[in-house]
C-alpha cells in the first residue's frame, strides 16, 4: 500500500522540484541574479507551504471528509447531497461551486502531463544547449505515446510506479543532502520569518509573484484526498510523514544551498544538483518519473469522468474496465483523447516549462480553495461546532485565498488556459443536468397514470406475446414510455414484464445484497428498482440475478428476456422549460453521442430492442 502511494497519490507532486523552486527563485529575483535572501526566502516559503498546505490542511483535516472512505470533490458533493439541490437554492448554487471544482481537475489534468514531461526533458540543455530545439518534440513525442498506450490498461505501467518513485524520492534526498554541505547556512530557511521578512520587503508586485511560484511545489496535493479510497488514510499520511516530506524538504533545501554556493545554477537548480556524469541517467529517471505522475493523474481524470457520469453530471460514456480484476482500473477513449488534444496544444502554446508554469497553478489553488470550503459544509453536516469550523476551515480558506491572488496575477501569462478548459467542462456539467431535468418532466407529462394504464390493460388486453419482457424506466414510478407506445402500437405485451430502473446513490458502492427491490404491480408485471454506488457500473443483468437469489423475483421473469430501451430524440423548441435555444441544442448534440443506453447498462445487443421517441424540450 505505501509503495502504491509513492506512484499514484505523489507522482505529481514529487516531480514538482523539477520546475518549483526554480520558478519562486526567477520571481523573487525578477530576471537577475538571485541574492542569498531571495533564497534563503523562497525556500523558507515552499517549506512552509508544504506544512502548511498538504501536510496539515490535507493530510490531518481533509482525510477525514470521506464519503464512507472514499475521497475527491465530487465524492464530497455527494456526501452532501448536491445532486438534489433546486436551481437557485443555496444548495444549488454549492452545486454549481463543486461542479466548477470538478472541472478544474480535466484542465490540472491537461496541464500536469505537459509541465512534467517538459521539465524532465529541459535537463538535456545543462550539458547541450544545441538540443533545446528538439526539446519540444521529444516531449510531443512521449506523450502521444501515453496517451496510445491508455487502450492496453496501465497494471504493467502501474507494477513498476511504486518502485521506481521509491527511487525517484532517495535521490531527491541524496541530491539534496549534497546541496546543503555546500552551503549549510541555507538551513536557517527553517524559520518562517526569512519567508515574511522577504515578501513583506520585496514590494506586492513581487511577493504576489513568489508565492504564485512557490505554490507550485504543493500541486498535486489535491491527489491525497481524490486517491483516499485506493489507499485510505493511513498508508497516505504514513508515506507523506515518513518519506515524502522529508525527501522533498531535504531536496528544496539543497536546491537551495546550491544556489548560494553557485548564484549561476538558478537556470535549472535542480540538474545543476546532479554532479555532471550523472546529469544523462537523471534526465532518464525524472522522464519515467514524470511519465508515472502524468499516468495518474490520468488515471484520476477517468475515474472522476466515471463517477460524474454515475451522478448524472455527464452523457454516459464508453468506459472500458481494462482490468475486471482491479478496482479503478479503466478506460475512457472519449476523455482520453480530449485530454490528449489539450495536453499536447498545451506544449506546442507554451513550448517551455517557464512558460507554463504562468498556466499552472492557478486551478490548482482555485479548486484547493474549493475543497476547503466544501470541507467546512461536511464538518458542519457532521455536527462539529459553527466556531470551531470557522476558526479551523477559515484559517485554512484564507491560506488558499493567498495563494489563489498570487496565481491570479498569471491569468494572462498562460493561467486562461487551465480556465478555459475548466469553464467549458463545467458548462458542459450543468447544461447536461439542466437538460435531463428538462427531459425528465416531458416525459412525466406524456407518461399515463399507472392506474388508467392497467385498467386498460383489463378492459382491452393486448395480445400476449411470448416470453419476458424488460422496460427501463428513469423513474421509479408510472409506465415507461417505450412500454406504452409498444401497446399503443403494435396492440401487443409480453407474458411477463419488468419494469426496471437503475439508481445510482450518493454513496461509493451499494453491497449486492442490497441491490434490488422488487415491487408486485399485478401477478405479471414486477417493477425492479436497482441501486448502485457512484464507484459501481451499473448492470441490469446482474442486478436482475440479484433479484432472483434474493427469492424476490421468480426465475421465470428471465426466461427469452427481451430489454425494450427508448432512444429519445431530442427537439429543441425554446420554451419555457429554462434554457436557450441553443444551449438546447448543445444538449441536444450530447445527448446524441452518448453512449447507447442497452450498452451502457452492460445488456447483450441481441437482447435489446430499441423504441425511438420525439421529445420536445
Amino acid at each position: 500500500m505505501l509503495l502504491g502511494t509513492l506512484g499514484i497519490v505523489y507522482g505529481d507532486i514529487g516531480t514538482s522540484p523539477l520546475y518549483a523552486f526554480k520558478e519562486a527563485v526567477r520571481a523573487a529575483s525578477e530576471g537577475g541574479a538571485p541574492t542569498p535572501v531571495a533564497v534563503t526566502g523562497a525556500v523558507s516559503l515552499i517549506l512552509w507551504a508544504l506544512i502548511l498546505v498538504v501536510s496539515l490542511k490535507y493530510a490531518v483535516l481533509i482525510l477525514r471528509a470521506d464519503n464512507r472512505g472514499e475521497g475527491g470533490i465530487v465524492a464530497m458533493l455527494a456526501l452532501l447531497g448536491a445532486r438534489q439541490a433546486r436551481a437557485g437554492s443555496w444548495q444549488g448554487w454549492l452545486l454549481v461551486v463543486g461542479l466548477v471544482g470538478a472541472a478544474l481537475l480535466f484542465g490540472d489534468g491537461a496541464i500536469t502531463p505537459a509541465i512534467s514531461v517538459l521539465s524532465a526533458i529541459e535537463g538535456l540543455k545543462v550539458d547541450a544547449p544545441g538540443l533545446d530545439r528538439f526539446v519540444v518534440p521529444i516531449t510531443l513525442a512521449i506523450l502521444v505515446g501515453l496517451f496510445l498506450v491508455q487502450s492496453r490498461g496501465v497494471a504493467f505501467i502501474g507494477r513498476i510506479f511504486g518502485p521506481v518513485m521509491l527511487v525517484w524520492f532517495a535521490v531527491l534526498a541524496l541530491l539534496g543532502i549534497g546541496g546543503i554541505l555546500q552551503a549549510p547556512q541555507i538551513l536557517s530557511a527553517v524559520n518562517p520569518l526569512r519567508a515574511v521578512e522577504f515578501t513583506g520587503h520585496a514590494g506586492l508586485h513581487v511577493g504576489f509573484a513568489m508565492l504564485g511560484a512557490a505554490f507550485l511545489a504543493v500541486t498535486g496535493g489535491e491527489a491525497m484526498y481524490a486517491d483516499l479510497g485506493h489507499f485510505g488514510a493511513r498508508a497516505i499520511r504514513v508515506a507523506w510523514f515518513a518519506l515524502v516530506l522529508p525527501a522533498l524538504v531535504i531536496h528544496y533545501f539543497g536546491q537551495g544551498a546550491i544556489l548560494l554556493a553557485d548564484p549561476s545554477a538558478a537556470e535549472n537548480p535542480f540538474y545543476r544538483l546532479a554532479p555532471d556524469w550523472a546529469h544523462y541517467p537523471l534526465i532518464g529517471l525524472a522522464t519515467l518519473a514524470t511519465v508515472i505522475a502524468s499516468q495518474a493523474i490520468i488515471s484520476g481524470v477517468f475515474s472522476l469522468t466515471q463517477q460524474s457520469i454515475q451522478l448524472g453530471f455527464l452523457p454516459p460514456m464508453r468506459v472500458v474496465h481494462t482490468a475486471p480484476d482491479e478496482r479503478g482500473q479503466i478506460y475512457v477513449p472519449t476523455v482520453n483523447w480530449l485530454l490528449a488534444g489539450a495536453t499536447l496544444a498545451a506544449v506546442v502554446i507554451f513550448r517551455s516549462s517557464d512558460a507554463l508554469a504562468g498556466a499552472y497553478g492557478i486551478a490548482v489553488s482555485l479548486l484547493m480553495a474549493i475543497t476547503t470550503l466544501l470541507a467546512g459544509l461536511v464538518a458542519r453536516k457532521w455536527g462539529y461546532a459553527l466556531p470551531a469550523v470557522l476558526a479551523v476551515n477559515g484559517a485554512f480558506l484564507l491560506v488558499d485565498l493567498i495563494f489563489l491572488s498570487a496565481n491570479s496575477v498569471k491569468i494572462v501569462e498562460g493561467g486562461w488556459f487551465p480556465l478555459v478548459l475548466a469553464g467549458s467542462v463545467a458548462f458542459l456539467m450543468l447544461t447536461w443536468r439542466k437538460g435531463n431535468a428538462c427531459m425528465e418532466e416531458a416525459r412525466i407529462n406524456r407518461r399515463p397514470p399507472e392506474a388508467a394504464f392497467l385498467e386498460r390493460l383489463r378492459t382491452d388486453p393486448p395480445i400476449t406475446l411470448p416470453g419476458s419482457a424488460a422496460f427501463l424506466s428513469s423513474a421509479t414510478e408510472g409506465i415507461p414510455l417505450p412500454m406504452v407506445r409498444v401497446v399503443d402500437r403494435l396492440g401487443a405485451l409480453h407474458t411477463r414484464v419488468l419494469i426496471v430502473t437503475a439508481l445510482f446513490e450518493e454513496a461509493p458502492t451499494v453491497p449486492a445484497a442490497e441491490r434490488a427491490e422488487v415491487r408486485t404491480v399485478t401477478p405479471d408485471i414486477r417493477r425492479v428498482i436497482l441501486r448502485y454506488g457512484f464507484m459501481q457500473s451499473a448492470s441490469i443483468p446482474e442486478g436482475l440475478r440479484c433479484a432472483v437469489a434474493a427469492g424476490q423475483l421468480p426465475e421465470a421473469f428471465l426466461h427469452d428476456l427481451t430489454v425494450f430501451v427508448g432512444h429519445e430524440t431530442i427537439i429543441p423548441v425554446s420554451d419555457q422549460r429554462g434554457m436557450s435555444a441553443w444551449r438546447e441544442a448543445l444538449f441536444a448534440v450530447m445527448q446524441n453521442n452518448a453512449e447507447r443506453t442497452g450498452a451502457h447498462f452492460c445488456v447483450p445487443a441481441a437482447q435489446v430492442v430499441e423504441i425511438g421517441t420525439e421529445i420536445e424540450i
